[in-house]
């Protein structure tokens, strides 16, 4: 071998020994952290609470549409709740209704503006049997707050009507897209139940063509 391939040889041995050496080392870091702070942690991948999720309860807070009554509930998961709520979930799209304020509707080229006076209160037609339900908090139910967050839990997993309003078609939910929801966190679902907790009672927009028996235009 002539001293230019051995060179190339040593060279070559160098970089790939390099390589190798690199990722051991970038592999045991990564193990460590995990060991260090715990994967399964609550909180993220790393045991602590990401700092993505403050910037999702600082926006949450800044994008939510109404009054929130914070007395007595987790403030952090109220914004995050919010963020889910208004940001993601897109609840506003059958539970508002009408979904914008006058002169407020982005399809038309407004600036977005929410109809905060019938905010999640229902009252959407889904043809000639649905309609959107009310969502938010009743002044007049009688169930413990841990009661209300079991029956939450229960309707965004499994999509059971506790109020069995259409039993044509069965005991589930068929409009809600509770499928999509059952895969959220434990932690986003109360999430949400905080914030749904903290908005103010509303009532639907009611229109004599409304299939909902509650609206009274």
């Amino acid at each position: 071998m002539n001293k230019r391939a051995l060179i190339s040889v040593l060279l070559l041995s160098g970089l790939v020994g390099g390589a190798a050496v690199a990722g051991t080392k970038s592999t045991d870091s990564a193990a460590a952290q995990k060991a260090k702070h715990g994967h399964n942690s609550q909180y993220g991948q790393y045991g602590h609470e990401d700092s993505s999720d403050e910037a999702k309860i600082k926006r949450g807070f800044e994008i939510a549409p109404v009054y929130l009554d914070l007395k007595g509930k987790n403030r952090a998961l109220v914004g995050l709740g919010s963020y889910i709520v208004n940001a993601q979930a897109g609840c506003n799209d059958c539970h508002t209704w009408p979904n914008f304020a006058p002169n407020g509707d982005p399809y038309l080229g407004q600036p977005k503006m929410i109809n905060a006076g019938n905010y999640l209160a229902g009252g959407r037609p889904f043809g000639p049997f649905f309609v959107s339900r009310n969502i938010t908090p009743d002044p007049n139910s009688t169930m413990t707050r841990e009661e209300r967050y079991q029956e939450f839990v229960s309707i965004m997993r499994t999509g059971l009507d506790p109020d069995g309003l259409h039993p044509q078609f069965g005991p589930l939910l068929q409009v809600m897209p509770w499928s999509v929801y059952q895969d959220m966190t434990d932690r986003d679902l109360r999430a949400i139940f905080e914030y749904l907790s903290a908005i103010p009672h509303a009532e639907p927009y009611c229109t004599p063509t409304n299939p909902d028996p509650l609206c009274k235009p």
